[in-house]
């Protein structure tokens, strides 16, 4: 069960039946959207393009200004983001923070269903389509995962692994204040898929600030969750720049081609004994 305890109910927070009809909105304007994007970009990914190669060892010509900024994203999450993450995990009940961070996910899904369609991944995307319209409804506006319970699995996606199915390469390493490690193409994705966002038009005023604070909320939620290896790399690590590179690139190339990076693995076990 998605909700534990049998006497917990869903805040009833006040935008909801405005989100969700606003959300179906949203979802509506982005697929008359879609049509022509998706063609634009079947015709590239078919027209001889594929996806980039296999990226190997590590490429950071900026690391100098990289380890400002790491040390700038350290200082800033110990002296706040740490201590709200905890707070936060440890005041809200499990169940109230899941449902704020399944609102987030739901808002994220059009975006992802466009990534799906650029990529020509025509499954995810009708998964996704079916995932959103579930949640979106009967799921009371995101709040509840019914299409997880249903079997619909989450399958996300951006326009950075939109860029990767095109064939652009991974770019240098680069580190951003506050959003952490990235590529040239990730950040390039980041930025794409902020000014396509369709819900910037859609929510203004309360409702806006609210779907703002659910997004921050769910990424808050997601640093208590994943503490005790954040801290350890960040606080425990003997080069916690090198080690959140490195961890980044591994788990980053997996999900893109699915594959080991065989290359990171043994300098991984190199530098720091692993077997």
């Amino acid at each position: 069960m998605l909700l534990d305890g049998a006497d917990y109910k869903v805040p009833k927070l006040g935008f909801l039946n405005r989100f969700e009809g606003a959300v179906l909105c949203a979802f509506d304007f982005k697929m008359k959207k879609l049509a022509a994007i998706a063609v634009l970009g079947s015709a590239v990914v078919l027209g001889a393009c594929s996806p980039a190669p296999r990226e190997t060892g590590i490429n950071d010509p900026y690391e100098a200004g990289n380890r400002k900024v790491h040390a700038f994203n350290r200082g800033l999450d110990q002296a706040i983001v740490r201590p709200v993450a905890n707070a936060y995990g440890t005041a809200t009940p499990s169940p109230a923070r899941r449902a704020v961070s399944n609102v987030a996910e739901t808002l994220g899904l059009p975006a992802t269903i466009m990534n799906d369609l650029l990529q020509f991944n025509i499954g995810d995307a009708g998964a996704n389509t079916f995932r959103f319209l579930i949640n979106a409804t009967f799921g009371l506006a995101g709040t509840i995962d019914v299409a997880t319970e249903a079997g619909i699995a989450e399958n996300s996606s951006n326009f950075g692994e939109t860029l990767y199915t095109w064939g652009a390469k991974e770019g240098a390493y680069v580190e951003l204040p506050v959003l952490g490690p990235n590529t040239v193409r990730s950040t390039t994705g980041l930025v794409v898929d902020l000014i396509t966002n369709p819900l910037n038009s859609v929510f203004s005023g309360t409702d806006r600030a609210a779907v703002t604070g659910a997004g921050v909320l769910a990424k808050v939620d997601d640093r208590y969750e994943a503490r005790e290896l954040i801290d350890e790399v960040l606080y425990e690590s003997e080069d916690s720049y090198s080690q959140t590179r490195l961890l980044y690139l591994q788990n980053r190339r997996f999900k893109l081609t699915g594959e080991e990076n065989l290359d990171l693995t043994d300098f991984y076990d190199d530098i720091y004994g692993t077997e």
